[in-house]
């Protein structure tokens, strides 16, 4: 490798050129170091880069710059120094004329040192430094200069100081550099943005040479055409084409010409500094031919790169004064079209937000558009770690705001007028279906079921949060359930009415089999939940009978346990205390009512139907346990329980356990005498 280096260093060149070359080795090794150190570039990469770059040669005699100490530079000569130049820390002895007869500046310098009898100028703030002013001069005495992607801002800013313009010689340096940028280096892909990054250095002379504007207007033009025409060389090191790796099928035997992937600039400009890339991202959004999910890979991919910590989600703060800019930047000119940044890289972002303590307003954006696209995320995208020194493991308060705006979008509205511009252009890619509200649903019930387990989760966010997707159609309450049996599991402390109250959000009726099951035989559930699942069931397993007749519900052993007047009904005209509403069975009640059921199922087979008391004479087994479940559940004590008058305020609504089918109170029953009979316990 070093031999590499040492060849590019001691000469030759190709085709890019304008003519053969040779850069000083000292320059060159100092370059790389430099790129090593701070950018980690490899040895390998460095002389790949040396052999495309772009070059221009300027003079044509050796170098006799030489040095005594690390202070001071001379030009060997015979004729003898006539001035002394101060740059920086830098004694410069040269000769007047060559340096005079290009350098505007040098003349009105020396010409001030003249009238004070000085020989020594003084020169603090030239762009560049030294190094800079020693290209100048060099340039001066007709010396070789070699310009080059690193080198040529400095030398373009410091001539510009030194005002070596055409108005005192033709083909000056300002001159010659100017057309090396536009014929050579902004012609190149890689050159531009070398040269755009090092223009970082020279602010604010880069930009008002309109160095910084012809680089971004050079590297967007390459980014938006077609890949087609793309004939440079390129960094791709992620995902690639199937052609690309060799695997594109074959055509008559001839394989098909490699195709460029659209996003083929990404890698590369991930090199550059958040400002800078900001500003390259703009431009290329001004032009409008780049794609917004190209735009948005692009901004993944950067992201990644500079914050390694997002791409595995264990993002936890970090370098706060380096992070928080580079994401709050990258939140703000992330894409508003539907699809062109995933949920989860948005929900990552968030996470780095919330950690690195970033404004309200670039937060609130970020909910906001996280919020239009909901649908898309995962529950391990939703688990966002709470701050140190919150009681809580998760941060749920965070969930709650995407899961309002996203009812809102749902709704047809938006939460924040800041946003009305973004949000319109989100909706016209974009409408909530039923599916996508259904999606929602169940990602909420994973969710509770998974931040349940923690102890510290207040009931009030569990049913808040619950309550948020309530009106969400879904097939299934499982999911809930499972939710719920969690919470109740992990927080074994809480009093009757909030487990009633917990319990209220799950639709009995909407559970499956199988949840049914594991419910009549879950102890943490109230007796009057287990019951209205048994009821249910019962009607389900009959519904799905073979038996053609329909199912005569007044005649089942599960309808003689219900009071006079309400089928599974919570209201009731009478009022109870607290403990008596929300009592919780015992095991000895649990076991009858699981004995009960059993009965009701035996002889039944595969299909889970129950037996009707027309079906013929039963066992004696099954009599004795429906006598011992009716006579428990007929004691005034436990039906006082059971169905209180707690609920007269209304209908519950579909996603409501505690109501039921046909629920009436008692003024009502006595008035439709019809309704009455048909729900006779006879």
């Amino acid at each position: 490798g070093f031999e590499d280096l040492s060849r590019i260093c001691g000469g030759g060149g190709d085709g890019d050129g304008d003519g053969g070359f040779r850069f000083g080795q000292g320059y060159l090794l100092g370059v790389f170091v430099f790129r090593w150190r701070f950018e980690g570039c490899c040895l390998k990469r460095f002389v790949s880069i040396l052999g495309k770059m772009k070059f221009m040669k300027l003079g044509s005699k050796s170098d006799a710059f030489q040095s005594e100490v690390d202070s001071i530079r001379y030009v060997a000569s015979e004729l003898s120094t006539d001035i002394v130049v101060h740059v920086g820390s830098v004694k410069f002895y040269l000769h007047k004329f060559p340096l005079l007869s290009k350098s505007a500046r040098l003349q009105k310098l020396v010409a001030i040192a003249n009238e004070e009898n000085k020989v020594e100028i003084i020169i603090e703030d030239i762009p560049g430094g030294p190094a800079a002013f020693e290209i100048c001069a060099k340039f001066c005495y007709g010396m070789i200069v070699t310009l080059n992607a690193y080198n040529v801002v400095a030398a373009r800013c410091a001539a510009e100081f030194l005002e070596m313009y055409e108005t005192l010689e033709k083909g000056n340096l300002v001159y010659k550099i100017d057309m090396f940028l536009s014929s050579s280096v902004f012609r190149g892909w890689k050159d531009s943005i070398i040269v755009l990054q090092t223009t970082r250095s020279f602010l604010p002379w880069s930009d008002e040479l309109k160095l910084v504007s012809h680089c971004l207007d050079a590297i967007a033009s390459k980014a938006s055409i077609e890949t087609s025409k793309v004939e440079w060389s390129y960094t791709y090191n992620r995902k690639k084409l199937p052609s690309e790796n060799g695997q594109d099928p074959m055509w008559n035997g001839v394989r098909k010409q490699q195709n460029v992937p659209k996003d083929w600039w990404v890698e590369d400009l991930c090199d550059l500094d958040i400002d800078l890339y900001k500003r390259v991202i703009m431009t290329i959004k001004a032009k409008g031919k780049v794609s917004s999910d190209t735009i948005g890979e692009a901004l993944k991919a950067y992201a990644y790169r500079k914050v390694p910590e997002l791409s595995n989600g264990t993002f936890q703060g970090g370098d706060v004064v380096k992070n928080q800019p580079l994401v709050e930047t990258i939140v703000w000119i992330l894409p508003s079209e539907k699809g062109s940044v995933s949920c989860s890289f948005m929900l990552r972002l968030l996470k780095a937000v919330i950690f690195l303590g970033c404004g309200d307003t670039v937060r609130r954006d970020l909910i906001c558009r996280i919020g239009w696209q909901l649908e898309e995320a995962s529950v391990s995208d939703l688990l966002i770690r709470a701050l140190p020194g919150e009681n809580m493991m998760y941060d749920v308060d965070i969930v709650l705001e995407l899961v309002k705006e996203y009812v809102v979008v749902a709704m047809g509205g938006h939460t924040d007028p800041r946003l009305e511009s973004d949000f319109d252009d989100i909706m016209k890619y974009r409408s909530v279906s039923d599916a996508s509200r259904g999606t929602v649903a169940k990602l909420v019930e994973f969710y509770l079921a998974e931040v349940s387990r923690d102890p510290q989760l207040p009931i009030s966010k569990f049913i808040t949060l619950a309550e948020l997707v309530s009106g969400f159609s879904r097939p299934s309450h499982d999911g809930l359930y499972r939710a719920i049996d969690t919470f109740l599991k992990e927080h074994p402390g809480i009093c009757k009415s909030e487990r009633k109250r917990i319990c209220r959000l799950m639709d009995c009726k909407k559970l499956s089999a199988e949840a049914c099951s594991h419910a009549v035989q879950n102890e943490r559930l109230p007796l009057r939940v287990v019951v209205q699942i048994l009821f249910f069931e019962q009607m389900r397993a009959t519904t799905l009978s073979s038996t053609a007749a329909a199912p005569d519900l007044s005649s089942g052993p599960l309808r003689a346990m219900l009071p006079s007047g309400s089928l599974g009904s919570s209201r009731s005209a009478t009022t109870n205390t607290e403990d008596d509403r929300d009592c919780v069975p015992t095991s000895e009640e649990l076991k009858a009512l699981k004995g009960e059921i059993a009965a009701l199922r035996i002889g039944e087979g595969p299909s889970r139907s129950i037996r009707s008391v027309n079906e013929g004479p039963r066992s004696e087994a099954e009599k004795a346990t429906e006598n011992k479940v009716r006579g428990l559940l007929m004691s005034k004590k436990l039906f006082s329980r059971l169905w209180s008058g707690k609920e007269r305020e209304g209908e519950n609504s579909s996603s409501d356990t505690s109501g039921s089918p046909g629920s009436s109170n008692v003024e009502e029953a006595r008035s439709t005498p019809s309704r009455s009979r048909r729900r006779s316990l006879s």
